[in-house]
């Protein structure tokens, strides 16, 4: 599972026309989810997203998690960050899950995220989704997590 995570002033989602999610300040996570994901990496994910330091401190460093500045989470189901354009000039779709599979996992993240104390907005799944962000810094970051080792 791996997200693509920008620090922002405020961001949005719409759809048709229609806001489905907004948030101040906070984090923007497009949330990408691969066959082999599951809800350990849907808990691991949330608790990285809640506990990542990107926000400054005093001392002007990226030294606070989104959880200590009162910060704000829109989670977005982004299945095109495991398109792989290796080959050719059109990506493939085979690292990202079936919809059927990801949904839930991307329901998970938002469930555990909020479980953590977090504000959360989303998108809305499968929907041709408009995403607006103010991308503060600019501070983008991807984060990825993997199953434990056995």
């Amino acid at each position: 599972m791996r997200a693509l995570i920008q620090r922002v002033t405020r961001a949005s989602v719409t759809v048709d026309g229609e806001l489905v999610g907004a948030i101040g300040a906070g984090l923007c996570a497009l949330v990408g989810v691969t066959p082999t994901d599951g809800p350990v990496e849907a808990r691991a994910l949330a608790a990285k997203l809640w506990h990542l330091r990107v926000f400054e401190g005093a001392d002007g460093r990226m030294d606070r998690p989104v959880a200590a500045v009162g910060g704000e989470v829109l989670v977005v189901s982004q299945f095109t960050l495991y398109g792989d354009t290796r080959k050719g000039r059109r990506p493939s779709w085979v690292a990202a899950a079936p919809p059927e599979q990801a949904e839930p996992l991307i329901e998970a993240v938002v469930a555990e995220l909020r479980a953590l104390g977090a504000t959360v907005a989303t998108g809305r799944f499968r929907a041709d989704m408009a995403v607006e962000l103010v991308n503060d810094g600019p501070v983008t970051l991807l984060v990825e997590v993997d199953a434990p080792s056995a």
